[in-house]
């Protein structure tokens, strides 16, 4: 099955890839490996979610949030790829970020859901390794930041 067959058969319909808002860019391709700046929770333009989380995030709000992020990468992998996710062979890593509060140690528990959907999306190839970090702020007041390193062909 293919990964857009994938997509659909699970309901996902990718965003539009965001466009930088600062000196960088969305990926950069070097070889065979992909890497995808990191991915805030924006969908049509606009911040889906905004906020600290264990304060005024809900786990479940920032784990909808990480999972944006997520389709937000597959997005970005797909305009890295010139539209076919057939060719990407691995996930090989997220980098992710929880704005959160001090004492607040549900992180990986947050992030799962991104990871989630890499495992729902690529199956094995999804698998990858991870860092979830808790941090005091993130850019524009978000949830949760994600970067990703992928291997295409």
């Amino acid at each position: 099955m293919s990964i857009d067959q994938k997509l659909l058969e699970l309901g996902i319909d990718l965003p539009t890839p965001t466009a930088p808002v600062a000196n960088y860019v969305a990926f950069v391709k070097t070889g065979r490996l992909v890497s995808i700046s990191g991915q805030i929770p924006m969908l049509d333009g606009k911040l889906a979610f905004e906020g600290k989380v264990d304060d005024t995030v809900s786990v479940d709000d920032a784990r909808a949030a990480a999972r944006l992020c997520g389709l937000n990468i597959i997005a970005q992998a797909k305009a890295a790829c010139d539209g076919d996710l057939n060719r990407v062979k691995r996930i090989v890593k997220l980098g992710a970020f929880v704005n959160c509060t001090d004492g607040f140690s549900g992180q990986p528990h947050v992030i799962n859901a991104a990871s989630d959907l890499m495992v729902d999306v690529f199956g094995e190839a999804g698998r990858h390794s991870r860092s979830a970090v808790g941090t005091n702020a993130l850019p524009l007041n978000v949830p949760v930041e994600i970067d990703a390193l992928i291997e295409i062909d």
